[in-house]
């Protein structure tokens, strides 16, 4: 829940402000996230508008809260470029969507000039000059909504106006022009808010989609709500009802999204550590492959989101550039059913240990949760992704034992919200490959779930990994460095050499018989181990076929299924 705000003294443009002016848009975004959801028809017609600045903001806020607990409410201090610059963070590691995405942009063109203005002064026991009120905060405001526009046309590859670019580069004129006048920090929010409304008003004329569906831009929308409450943080005034709250131009119902049937089939969004000069050709790279492509960040850590039809290459291009993470795979199938107050009957959530299988398993239509190293997914996150899948019926692929509870607890979430869900135990990634490609979203869900069940126990697994230390294990004891060879998470073979050790496992594992083999090689692993194991295969077991994908970063140096 949002933080109540506290009573300031007005036109202070401090940490207090910051806290104020958080808690207020989180709020308010809240109220109008339906009604935004409502009108939501570019560049997706997938009704998630509202929720996804929601969403973004409620990020913002949390990380505002997790670097100074004590300016949530009121017991601690900390500067304002120590806040701001916390609010733009959390904003950016939690950006949902495109207009999360250039929301969370516009907060850090704000921090960019706030945190230059007031540097460390708060450390140092002196305030902020930022934190005194009066005409020099108007100046410095202005000058914070100026760059955070120009930051976020930046970072759009195709700026299109008639969007919440448009609304934020009205706002940042008419607080510079307010800022010229001499204004107050109050003026300067409050010439930036009625700028915005207007220039919302103006959006139908200017973008063909809005014209037609006789609405405003929802991006926009959700500004004008943005630049609302900073107006009430700096000023305790209250905004009007409309368009702050509620929909802008009445709709009896929500657009049509036909018009957009014909885009790319997937939003790819991710976090991503890398150089500047290597976003740079990545930009490049994805605009290539898709559209609506927005890049946000900097000094070191980026969000990206692109629209494309090969979700597996915009993942690869974010490896070639640097690391990414967190990475989410929407189908907007899903979307434009939920935009048409639809739900799909039946979707898959699938847990998977590397990017290339997360694309994998994006393509073949599931929801992925990827797992990196160390940082097992928690109840919550298996049960936004179930969330997300947007389905009456949802089957979940766990892919390891230990989320077994995790998956339970989640799918029992869920069905007290109505949804059914079956978890089926999956040890492993190869399992769940092997559950998907039996997976019959047209067939009864119990027979679907018991031919998944028996695809993936019919799928022996096995895993190469190099130990870390010196252990005993069920093959004996290894030494730092060695090359473990596991059969259905246990250590059967101990070596020192990939490709002969992986050689060891399969002719163990298909000792049992076996139809297909599947192997899923990790990043640091050369095509040529893939090549001598697939004629290895083929010299010792003629009638057994072999299939080889590329697990990408994260994944273990080698996954093997025996089916």
């Amino acid at each position: 829940m949002p933080h109540e705000p506290q009573p300031q003294h007005p036109d202070e443009l401090d940490a207090e402000a910051v806290r104020t002016w958080s808690s207020l848009a989180l709020a308010a975004l809240g109220r109008a996230r339906e009604d935004i959801d409502a009108i939501n028809v570019y560049p997706v017609a997938d009704a998630d508008t509202g929720t996804n600045l929601y969403l973004t903001a409620e990020s913002a806020d949390r990380g505002l809260a997790e670097a100074f607990p004590g300016v949530t409410d009121g017991t601690g201090s900390a500067s304002l470029s120590e806040a701001v610059r916390a609010w733009a963070h959390g904003a950016l590691v939690g950006a949902r969507g495109n207009s999360g995405t250039i929301l969370a942009q516009l907060l850090r063109g704000v921090a960019d000039v706030l945190g230059e203005q007031s540097g460390q002064s708060g450390q140092s026991g002196q305030s902020d000059p930022a934190e005194h009120g009066g005409r020099g905060t108007g100046t410095l405001l202005a000058r914070a909504l100026t760059r955070a526009a120009e930051e976020a046309y930046a970072a759009v590859a195709h700026p299109v106006e008639g969007t919440m670019l448009t609304v934020a580069g009205a706002a940042a004129r008419a607080g510079e022009a307010a800022g010229a006048a001499a204004g107050t920090a109050v003026d300067v929010a409050r010439a930036a808010y009625d700028g915005a409304r207007a220039a919302l008003a103006e959006t139908p004329g200017q973008l063909p989609a809005l014209g037609r569906a006789g609405v405003v831009d929802a991006g926009g929308c959700g500004l004008v709500v943005v630049f609302g409450a900073l107006w009430q943080a700096l000023s305790g005034q209250e905004p009007a009802a409309e368009p702050v709250r509620g929909r802008a131009v009445p709709v009896p119902q929500p657009p049509e999204p036909c018009a957009q049937e014909d885009g790319p089939a997937y939003e790819v969004i991710y976090l991503l550590e890398a150089s500047e000069a290597a976003v740079g050709e990545l930009r490049e790279r994805l605009d290539g492959l898709g559209d609506s492509l927005v890049v946000v960040g900097g000094d070191g850590l980026w969000n990206v989101h692109v629209h494309v039809d090969d979700p597996g290459a915009a993942v690869e291009a974010g490896v070639v550039a640097g690391r990414p993470y967190r990475i989410r795979i929407t189908h907007f199938g899903d979307e434009r059913r939920r935009a048409r107050g639809e739900r799909a009957q039946r979707a898959v959530v699938a847990v998977v240990p590397g990017e290339g299988l997360a694309g994998l398993c994006g393509e073949a239509g599931a929801t992925t949760v990827l797992v990196r190293p160390g940082e097992l997914p928690a109840a919550a996150e298996l049960l936004d992704a179930v969330r997300r899948a947007h389905a009456r019926e949802v089957v979940l692929l766990p892919g390891g034992a230990e989320l077994r509870a995790a998956a339970a607890a989640a799918a029992e979430q869920a069905r007290a919200e109505g949804v059914r869900v079956a978890v089926i135990p999956t040890r492993s990634a190869v399992q769940g490959l092997a559950a998907l490609a039996v997976h019959d979203p047209e067939g009864s869900f119990d027979e679907d779930v018991v031919a998944m069940t028996a695809a993936a126990g019919a799928t022996r697994y096995g895993e190469l990994a190099v130990a870390e230390r010196q252990s005993f294990t069920s093959a004996g004891i290894c030494q730092a460095g060695d090359v473990l060879g596991l059969i259905d998470g246990d250590v059967a073979v101990i070596g020192s050499d990939l490709t002969e050790t992986a050689e060891a496992v399969l002719d163990r594992m298909l000792g049992s018989g076996g139809e297909l083999v599947t192997l899923v090689l990790g990043p640091d692993v050369p095509d040529a181990v893939a090549e001598r194991l697939e004629a290895y295969v083929q010299h010792g077991h003629l009638a057994v076929d072999t299939v080889t994908y590329r697990g990408g970063r994260y994944s273990a140096p080698l996954l093997i299924g025996v089916e």
